[in-house]
């Protein structure tokens, strides 16, 4: 079976299929991961996305159930150069073929994902319809530029009601804007007891499970159509330590007084070099976002810049002067990717330490 894949400016590929059959209308974009394809399948953040993968050879250590970073896949469609047939791997369970199926994802195979790719980056980020189907390319380039882009993303993979997983340590409550499974590895290894919440949980809400910290996880969508959760994050500093990750991070400086814009592409990948301005270090990181929050828009709030991209000098973390919060544009959980930046955690640990001392000397004065 042929497998289509047109782009909203007329670009069609045409591929061999394998995966799920079906018609899915997304937004076309790319990720430079070598590995990882399981943990990228199933991060929630690629919510109405189709994936092309630059590296060229995908699938050959297979699928498992130990690998997934939430209960299902959210990607529409997944574009390789070669798709794998007989993974091998003492991990593997089942081929990509099989996982796609599993998940209802169209895959392509056979296309030239260099052009593609050449393509996004030199256009931007597009709309894009994936099919099996027999339909016209002038019939699907007209839905596809008449179709009104998703805006309910958040909504449809956050937690529908909390959840709590117990620990003798801190008490910390997890706001799921489209959580991966890595992000609660992390602080469960530092024993906290985690309850996660839905994403428009209001501030009254949250700080009734009486949290030492809050924590705002990844997300897919622009960040600038969650008002209502800006405004809650907003009612949140000041009151409670606050970590934010990706989506996280754009809330929080959103609730601040910063602004966000879109990417050209996006960075997706597990290589993006990341500078911390006050220590000089230098991190790999694991990255998936489509946009990112303006420098200019820090000055007169009270966010300062803590680290920025490498390579196109991106914001990619900021620090709360007065209202004990920070964040991140990068994935410090990884999976995939390095976990160079899983110290971010610790911080995390150590600004609610700092947070309980001083709250217990103003009790105690």
């Amino acid at each position: 079976m042929r497998v289509r894949l047109l782009l909203e400016d007329g670009t069609l590929f045409v591929g061999k299929h394998f995966g799920a059959p079906g018609e899915k209308f997304g937004e076309a974009v790319f990720n430079t991961g070598m590995t990882g394809y399981q943990e990228l399948l199933t991060d929630p953040s690629y919510c109405d996305q189709i994936v092309t993968m630059t590296y060229p050879l995908i699938g050959n250590y297979g699928c498992n159930t130990e690998d997934m970073e939430s209960t299902r896949s959210h990607v529409l469609g997944f574009v390789v150069r070669e798709a794998t047939g007989r993974p091998s791997h003492h991990r593997n369970q089942f081929s990509l073929d099989e996982f796609l199926r599993k998940q209802g994802v169209i895959g392509m195979a056979g296309i030239d994902t260099r052009m593609l790719t050449r393509s996004l980056r030199t256009h931007g980020t597009m709309r894009a319809v994936i099919t099996t189907g027999e339909r016209s390319e002038d019939d699907l380039l007209q839905e596809l530029r008449q179709r009104t882009p998703a805006r309910d993303q958040v909504a449809r993979v956050t937690t529908p009601a909390p959840y709590t997983m117990p620990g003798e340590g801190r008490r910390i409550v997890l706001l799921d804007f489209g959580l991966k499974t890595g992000t609660l590895r992390s602080l469960r290894a530092r024993n906290c007891s985690v309850t996660v919440l839905p994403a428009y949980s209001s501030a009254d809400e949250i700080m009734a499970w009486r949290p030492q910290g809050v924590m705002m996880s990844n997300g897919p969508g622009d960040p600038e159509d969650l008002p209502e959760i800006v405004e809650t994050v907003r009612q949140l500093i000041g009151r409670v330590p606050v970590f934010g990750i990706c989506m996280g991070h754009q809330i929080l400086s959103l609730a601040s007084g910063a602004k966000t814009e879109k990417l050209r592409f996006g960075h997706r990948g597990v290589n993006h070099p990341v500078k911390d301005v006050r220590t000089n270090r230098v991190c790999m990181s694991s990255q998936n976002h489509g946009y990112v929050v303006t420098e200019e828009s820090l000055a007169g709030t009270e966010l300062e810049l803590t680290h920025y991209n490498q390579n196109d000098r991106t914001v990619e973390g900021v620090r709360h002067r007065s209202g004990h919060a920070f964040s991140v544009q990068y994935h410090p959980e990884a999976r995939p990717g390095p976990d160079d930046s899983d110290y971010l955690f610790d911080d995390f640990m150590d600004l609610i330490d700092d947070w309980e001392r001083g709250r217990n000397h103003a009790e105690a004065l």
